[in-house]
C-alpha cells in the first residue's frame, strides 16, 4: 500500500478511511506541521523528504509544483467530496491503478459535484 501525507486542507475522515483500507497516512498534525502557514513548496518537500505521496484539495498551487519538480513521490489531488468513504474508496483505487506514484500526479474527482 502507498505512504502518503495528507496536505494540512485535507480532511482527516478521508484520511482515517484511506489507513482503514492499509495505507500509511501521516496527517500534518501528527507531523507537527499543522496551523502554521507553510507554503506549498515547503509541505511537498516534507511530503518527499518523508518518501510520501502528497493528498492535498489544492489542486492548483499542486498542479504548478508537479511541473516544476520530477523527483516527486506522487500528488493526488481531489476536488472535495462530503462522502468521505466514497472518495476514499476512489483514492484507494486510483492508487491501486497507478503504482508505483513515483513522480505522478493523480487526480480524483467528485463524480458529482455540487454546485
Amino acid at each position: 500500500m502507498a505512504k502518503l501525507y495528507g496536505n494540512e486542507n485535507f480532511d482527516h475522515q478521508v484520511m482515517k478511511y484511506l489507513t482503514a483500507l492499509g495505507h500509511d497516512v501521516l496527517t500534518s498534525l501528527d507531523a507537527g506541521k499543522a496551523n502554521q502557514r507553510i507554503p506549498d513548496e515547503e509541505v511537498l518537500g516534507f511530503a518527499i523528504a518523508q518518501n510520501r505521496a502528497l493528498l492535498t484539495f489544492n489542486r492548483k498551487d499542486f498542479f504548478r509544483l508537479h511541473y516544476q519538480d520530477v523527483d516527486l513521490c506522487g500528488i493526488i489531488a481531489c476536488t472535495y467530496d462530503a462522502d468521505y468513504s466514497a472518495l476514499a474508496d476512489r483514492i484507494h483505487r486510483a492508487i491501486l491503478d497507478n503504482e508505483p506514484l513515483d513522480g505522478k500526479l493523480v487526480r480524483i474527482y467528485c463524480p458529482n459535484p455540487k454546485t
